[in-house]
């Protein structure tokens, strides 16, 4: 019987240049979507499992065990389709917008609605339920505004995403402890050398875009969107206790799923107490979306989406990447490149260098929030701990590259979903997302300067757990020679 054996180096790289170059070509070139060059390349790295004698039920496994890691958020992302299309049925969203028209200044709107999104994410726990939710809302102000959507779903996306970095309430923020060791506050009370600053450079940059006058919105054209929001819907103050109901559910933690259903039912509430439409016209809004022929192509385009079935093509993307997620994750093709990785880091700046290079490469490879947060946390644990270094840093290090580099992989469940929500391509957001850029980078220049990077104190040192720690451990020997 001929023993299996993992990728090596040589095909592990051959299989992440094959992906890229296939999404460039096929999305570049040909205008496709990364569905196809996805799926070809999990056969590449699935053939090259089978000529290394792997079984198909190990690497069915691999497959089975990623989607069970991601079904929630699949899920979460198909109530937030029913959310969006009762939400704007309610005139939730329609009110938002009205208000927002009216409240939120040209001058400061990219400032503004970054400010607004971290407050909600910070409250909430969820990125996505702030995008889906009150960032949809600012995109619908930002279009009125005449502002670029692409820099208004980066101003979206840093906000939402610095939110869900620091609440104890968010599941990354739980997750990246756990998987290093450290404990949850003391993990987020050290994140804060890092987000705070670049939180304040994003803001400076999203303040400069302000003040360039990238919006030019005319009195006329921001009068003509409220008065075809106020002539369509019927707005009213009452309407925004929805969102503040939203926020007080998920801050007494109701649970991510249940609440999100609760959410969608207050928009079909809304819709039947406040707009006068039926029990059909909600399901209709819920499954297929909300439509409605206004006159006004801006406020069409606007309101006309949201519904379970718009996110099915967005589903079927995450679908394709969870199957080449466990792939290259059950063939080994992730840890060869991270051991690697690995080799070089002789110092504590270059451990932290390595770990978030090695994240944001697991985020681009598997596509995958949680398993750019699981593999590394794994891999490097027992790292830290023999170098004596406390695991915050390494939970630090994650967080950094591994929440908030997710929004900038096109073809990820992340990216996936927000190009979903907001409408705007990724490769046109990811330029003006500059929280989620300049978190890693500020994390590595602390790494190498040595500030913050704080020792163990007479704590005993803990051993790593979980295969991929072990898998290295035995190794390690072989890769110091």
């Amino acid at each position: 019987m001929v023993s299996r054996k993992d990728a090596t180096f040589g095909q592990a790289l051959f299989v992440f240049v094959f992906l890229a170059v296939s999404l460039l070509v096929t999305i570049k070139v040909f205008g496709g979507s990364p569905h196809i060059p996805l799926l070809m390349t999990a056969v590449v790295a699935g053939s090259i499992g089978l000529v290394n004698k792997m079984p198909w039920d190990d690497i069915q496994e691999g497959i089975t065990e990623a989607f069970k890691n991601a079904s929630p958020a699949i899920v979460i992302m198909t109530i937030i389709g029913a959310v969006i299309g009762t939400w704007i049925a309610g005139g939730i969203v329609p009110a938002l917008i009205y208000y927002g028209l009216k409240v939120i200044s040209p001058d400061y709107f990219l400032v503004s609605s970054c400010l607004i999104c971290s407050v909600v994410s910070l409250s909430t726990g969820s990125s996505w339920s702030t995008v889906g939710t009150i960032g949809l809302a600012l995109m619908g102000v930002g279009a009125g505004l005449e502002m670029n959507p692409a820099m208004t779903a980066g101003a979206v996306i840093s906000g939402a995403y610095f939110g869900d970095k620091l609440s104890p309430l968010s599941d990354t923020t739980n997750l990246a402890p756990a998987m290093a060791g450290s404990k949850l506050f003391e993990h987020i009370k050290h994140m804060l050398y890092t987000t705070i600053p670049s939180y304040f450079v994003a803001l400076a940059l999203f303040l400069f875009l302000d003040m360039s006058k990238s919006g030019s919105a005319s009195v006329e054209n921001v009068a003509a969107l409220s008065t075809v929001l106020s002539t369509n819907f019927n707005i009213s103050p009452l309407l925004l206790l929805v969102p503040v109901l939203t926020m007080a559910m998920i801050g007494f933690r109701v649970p991510a799923i249940p609440g999100l259903v609760a959410v969608a039912l207050l928009g079909a509430v809304s819709a039947l107490l406040f707009q006068g439409g039926d029990v059909s016209s909600v399901i209709k809004a819920a499954h297929y979306g909300f439509s409605i022929d206004t006159g006004s192509g801006m406020a069409d385009k606007l309101l006309n989406r949201g519904g379970i079935h718009s996110m099915m093509w967005t589903i079927s993307l995450i679908i394709i990447a969870l199957c080449f997620a466990g792939i290259v994750e059950k063939t080994g093709m992730i840890l060869v490149v991270a051991k690697k990785i690995l080799k070089m880091a002789t110092t504590s700046g270059s451990l932290v260098c390595a770990t978030i290079v090695t994240t944001m490469f697991t985020n681009f490879a598997s596509g995958v929030q949680y398993v750019a947060l699981i593999v590394p946390g794994r891999l490097f644990r027992s790292e830290y701990s023999e170098r004596g270094l406390h695991p915050k840093n390494l939970s630090r290090a994650l967080e950094d590259s591994g929440t908030l580099v997710a929004p900038l992989v096109p073809y990820g469940t992340d990216g996936a979903f927000l190009m979903g929500v907001l409408g705007v391509s990724p490769f046109a957001y990811i330029p003006f997302c500059f929280f989620n850029m300049c978190s890693p980078i500020i994390s590595i220049l602390l790494g190498f300067a040595g500030w913050t990077i704080e020792p163990l104190e007479q704590e005993a040192e803990e051993k790593a757990i979980g295969p991929f720690a072990q898998e290295f451990a035995k190794t390690k020997d072989g890769m110091a020679n």
